[in-house]
């Protein structure tokens, strides 16, 4: 059963938590969508896949934001705490640390079980289906069906060239160009309008241009014809794309990781493991890092805070980085930056503590003779 404290600490924390998350959130949506929105005008994402493809960004990232939230979720409920001497009125009845971080770590414990689950488990699957997205719409830009107005699409190694200047509502073509240097003649074909269908049986197809001209010939050589059609079909063959495969090891199972002897699957699994224990570590170092007594000197804590909180997630990807390329030995392995900040921050506290001033207190000092 929980005690009055820890429903107390886990009720503040749980509340800050989920307001910076709820702000994070918006903000990382919106600029999401932004880049997403720019990448469909740019016609490398379509526009019907906008939702779902942010939707597995933020999927993606949730291992490597969760931390920093509920990091800054505890200096932000511990500092309005401290402020209003609620931590000196629960030292003062007998909480101590031992008891503060007990109730903290009830509210650490779930979130960092949600991490490990975003990291080991879903991480993998979005970053997948993410990387075959794009590989199926960068395919599906140079193909016909994907055509948008205003830009130039090449199909069969760059042997047919198609630039279409409007497109309507109802996928009606104005102003079309077609350049085809298959079977070893160029052919120019040129129609104020057209529309692209696709044949249900053959899955074949087919840009249909309306009354327009066509010129058979090589640029400089006289032999070349012109002439006027009516109707004319450019048929274009679809490509099998197969099983997308990626290669990126953030693709890979946790499972595949285990026990692998390349750096580069150790520095994936251990950077998997780094979400989950950066939870753990930041709750330990919040409470030294929150002034408790009106003694302590508030400014320094919250610069040493802000520095611990960069330091800590820059130096995370240049430990995996060091780890990948040998500059770290393998027994080390990567996650040792964690230690490092945490005994950093400790120590530069130490002398700023209190039970280092009641020790020295404690101590009797020697009386010279007079």
């Amino acid at each position: 059963m929980l005690g009055i404290a820890d429903r107390y600490f886990l009720s503040e924390v749980s509340k800050v938590f989920f307001a910076v998350l709820s702000t994070v959130m918006l903000i990382v949506v919106s600029m999401l969508f932004l880049r997403t929105l720019e990448e469909v005008n740019a016609g490398v994402l379509g526009s019907d896949i906008v939702l779902r493809f942010i939707g597995l960004q933020i999927a993606k990232d949730a291992a490597s934001l969760l931390p920093p939230i509920f990091f800054v979720a505890l200096m932000v409920a511990l500092g309005r705490m401290a402020r209003d001497s609620e931590l000196i009125a629960f030292s003062s009845c007998g909480l101590g640390p031992a008891q503060i971080y007990r109730a903290l770590l009830y509210a650490a414990i779930p979130v960092a079980i949600s991490t490990a689950w975003f990291s080991f488990y879903l991480r993998p699957l979005v970053v997948d289906e993410i990387q075959e997205i794009r590989t199926r719409e960068k395919d599906q830009m140079h193909q016909i069906a994907g055509l948008k107005a205003g830009r130039f699409y090449q199909q069969d190694d760059g042997q047919i060239t198609v630039y279409v200047e409007e497109i309507d509502g109802k996928g009606r073509l104005r102003n079309i160009f077609i350049h085809d240097r298959r079977d070893g003649e160029i052919r120019l074909v040129l129609s104020n309008e057209g529309f692209i269908r696709q044949d249900r049986a053959s899955q074949d197809q087919f840009v249909t241009l309306l009354k327009g001209r066509r010129y058979d010939g090589a640029p400089g050589n006289p032999d070349y014809a012109i002439g006027e059609f009516e109707r004319y079909n450019l048929r274009i063959e679809p490509r099998e794309l197969g099983n997308i495969r990626s290669v990126k090891r953030a693709t890979y199972k946790t499972s595949d990781l285990v026990g692998s002897d390349d750096l580069r699957d150790q520095a994936e699994l251990q950077y998997r493991f780094a979400g989950p224990l950066a939870v753990i570590t930041l709750t330990i170092l919040a409470l030294p890092l929150t002034t408790t007594s009106p003694r302590q000197r508030g400014t320094w804590r919250m610069f040493l805070a802000f520095l611990t909180y960069f330091s800590f997630f820059n130096l995370q990807r240049v430990a995996m980085n060091w780890y990948e390329t040998g500059t770290t030995p393998v027994w080390l392995g990567m996650l040792w930056y964690q230690a490092l900040i945490l005994v950093l921050v400790i120590l530069l506290l130490l002398p700023d503590s209190l039970w280092l001033k009641r020790l020295r207190l404690s101590v009797p000092q020697k009386t010279s003779p007079t």
